[in-house]
């Protein structure tokens, strides 16, 4: 549990870890420096990417871009305290980021550059988590209509959180499209929708 510094989130998984490219010779003789110009970024960052600046995040997907740096995902489950209006809202946001470290864990998922995959697990952590339950659909003053909703709260909810990969926010609509009928019917580890009694 932490502070997300005011940031309009209840939590996460995974933290960006950045490390020193070795394929560039001209870079092998310089430490790894994190966002910051702090040696030794072989660390995962301090706070989890909520509270970092925006284009501190992006500096880093250029720089893993560029081949200066190679970013990975270290699996780590964080909520931020602020945002938690309860223990079930902990519990859900619990349990959708458990469906992302169960899709990591069963995976060779990479979802800092493979969109496709990103757009998968959000859509089954949205679908499995109970995000998605009219209550909080009629909390959060977007439940539109009783039929579908719940396809469409996950639809919605899922292209968020792919824009706010960079290497996925152009195209984020696309890929959760192309994905939804496939992963929303998928309903590991589970044998039914949770939903479903």
């Amino acid at each position: 549990c932490m502070d997300c510094e005011g940031k309009p989130v209840s939590g996460g998984f995974g933290m960006l870890q950045e490390e020193l490219s070795v394929e560039r010779p001209d870079l092998q003789s310089k430490k790894a420096t994190d966002v910051k110009g702090n040696a030794d970024s072989v660390k995962p960052t301090k706070k989890p990417d909520c509270t970092r600046d925006r284009q501190d995040i992006l500096d880093q997907f250029q720089r893993d871009k560029d081949g200066t740096s190679k970013l990975r995902l270290i699996p780590e489950i964080y909520i931020c305290r602020e945002n938690v209006t309860g223990p079930k809202h902990c519990s859900t946001i619990l349990a959708h980021e458990l469906i992302h470290a169960i899709d990591t864990c069963r995976t060779k998922m990479d979802p800092l550059r493979n969109c496709m995959q990103l757009a998968c697990t959000e859509i089954r952590a949205e679908n499995l988590s109970g995000e998605c339950n009219m209550s909080w659909e009629f909390l959060r003053a977007k439940l539109n209509s009783f039929l579908g909703h719940g396809k469409e709260c996950v639809r919605r909810r899922a292209i968020d959180s792919v824009k706010a990969n960079p290497n996925c926010t152009a195209r984020a609509e696309l890929f959760v499209d192309a994905a939804m009928e496939r992963c929303y019917a998928d309903t590991f580890p589970f044998e039914r929708h949770p939903n479903q009694r």
